[in-house]
């Protein structure tokens, strides 16, 4: 029988929990964003009502959605851009391809971009026989690798240093033990060329806005601000959600995106896009489309509920309070988008029968919905994907039957303490043995229930 992604992403998160090396590496550089995060939130004057804002903000946003949409897409062509309206990943490549065909483009600059790695546009780049160089150093080494990213803001988290000298060292003759110093200055040499021989440079956006018609993107190493002005065309891939209503709105959510998502301040470059150049302008691409992304979004939206997972501004909070994402890492999800959020929202986006798994890779505990910027209420989302995946009747016959017999039993006291503790873990052991994992111990209950003992205590 063919393995499932749900049987995968037990085996898969199994075998990384007990990986000593790569625990290692996550909470070494986890431990390092607890510090910055502490440090960048205590600059708020008040976190709790800065929250407040953004959620209110995005619920703004995303109530009114289709306006806001038309009223940037209004805004950009004014000044001389280009609106593309996909409807998913496979019309959102074709649409890419038809203009570098139209332009004949043959090499192609990328921004670090999650939309575009949500559509799989490098493979379908190389397909074509496109050069498509990733510029951002995490997914420079990503791409080198053939991986796809271990997180939203830190794509080559899961690495340590020794791993990319050792790559750097195979695919470029770098020194074996290069410092992260000579890693970046060779990464930085092979980059520059490329900026310079591209037609035509790809990248995302944080932020839609809607009162200006600009795109908003972040960044800390610059690469974003050469892919936009060295090629002569500029293609930006972005989700529709990511709309905001006003230009004023950036004062919020760049700090908030900027102290969540590094622990900084501020990031180094944020870069405002309007259109292509204008004629009194000496920079800039000659055209500049933007790419709205739908792709299962608007599925999300008509989720009454759920909708409110559209806030999110991916600024990986949650992936790093999350326990389950520390001990299983990015990978184990074979999502674009991982932890917390991803799993709430991978469900809708790529199919509730093949994601619906990971809206059970939480503890429940709260960490999620608590740091979140926009105040968005996660864990309460995976709980309903749960009631969906059953409403939806997907749950499997064997899964059924056990949650029957649970709750006929756990609703009959007498039944349960009618057996006593040894029966009940011989019963553990039996039933459990496997799904526990033979790395854990098996939790042994007492002799007695609670409730038989309270009883007896009474008496």
């Amino acid at each position: 029988m063919a393995q499932t992604l749900a049987d995968q992403f037990l085996k898969v998160s199994s075998d990384k929990s007990f990986d000593l090396a790569h625990r290692k590496i996550i909470q070494n550089n986890l431990d390092k964003y607890d510090v910055a995060f502490a440090k960048g939130k205590s600059k708020f004057f008040n976190l709790a009502n800065s929250k407040i804002k953004a959620n209110l903000t995005k619920w703004k946003a995303i109530e009114n959605l289709d306006r806001y949409l038309l009223d940037f897409e209004s805004n950009f062509i004014k000044r001389g851009g280009k609106v593309i309206w996909a409807n998913d990943a496979e019309e959102a490549r074709q649409e890419i391809a038809k203009i570098i065909a139209h332009h004949g483009v043959k090499n192609v600059v990328k921004s670090k971009s999650m939309a575009t790695e949500e559509i799989d546009l490098n493979h379908f780049l190389k397909s074509k026989n496109i050069d498509s160089i990733e510029t951002d150093l995490g997914e420079f080494i990503i791409q080198l690798l053939d991986q796809k990213p271990y997180h939203f803001v830190t794509p080559a988290m899961h690495l340590s240093l020794e791993e990319i000298a050792k790559l750097f060292h195979e695919k470029f003759g770098t020194p074996l033990e290069a410092s992260a110093e000579e890693i970046t200055l060779k990464a930085r040499e092979l980059l520059r060329a490329k900026y310079a021989q591209a037609e035509l440079g790809i990248t995302g956006a944080n932020f839609l806005i809607s009162d200006t018609g600009s795109i908003a993107i972040t960044e800390n190493e610059g690469n974003a601000r050469l892919t936009t002005s060295f090629p002569k065309i500029h293609v930006a891939v972005v989700g529709i959600e990511k709309i905001i209503p006003s230009l004023a709105d950036l004062d919020l959510f760049w700090p908030l995106l900027a102290s969540h998502g590094t622990g900084q301040n501020l990031t180094v470059y944020n870069t405002i896009l309007s259109g292509p150049r204008s004629a009194n302008e000496i920079d800039g691409p000659e055209e500049m489309y933007v790419v709205l992304l739908d792709n299962g979004r608007t599925n999300l939206l008509a989720q009454k509920e759920q909708r409110q997972s559209l806030y999110c501004i991916r600024c990986g909070a949650c992936l790093n309070v999350c326990p389950v994402y520390q001990n299983i890492g990015g990978h184990s999800y074979e999502t674009t988008y991982q932890g917390p959020i991803g799993s709430v929202i991978s469900p809708h986006l790529a199919g509730m029968q093949e994601f619906k798994h990971l809206s059970y890779a939480s503890s429940l505990c709260g960490k999620c919905t608590e740091v979140c910027p926009v105040g968005i209420d996660i864990h309460k989302l995976l709980l309903l994907n749960r009631r969906d995946a059953v409403q939806e009747n997907l749950t499997t016959p064997s899964e059924k039957k056990l949650w029957k017999g649970f709750t006929y039993a756990i609703q009959r006291r007498k039944l349960i303490d009618f057996f006593g503790g040894k029966t009940k873990n011989f019963f553990l052991k039996t039933v459990f043995k496997t799904s526990w994992g033979t790395h854990r111990d098996l939790p042994k209950l007492a002799d007695k229930s609670f409730a038989k003992q309270w009883k007896e205590r009474e008496e």
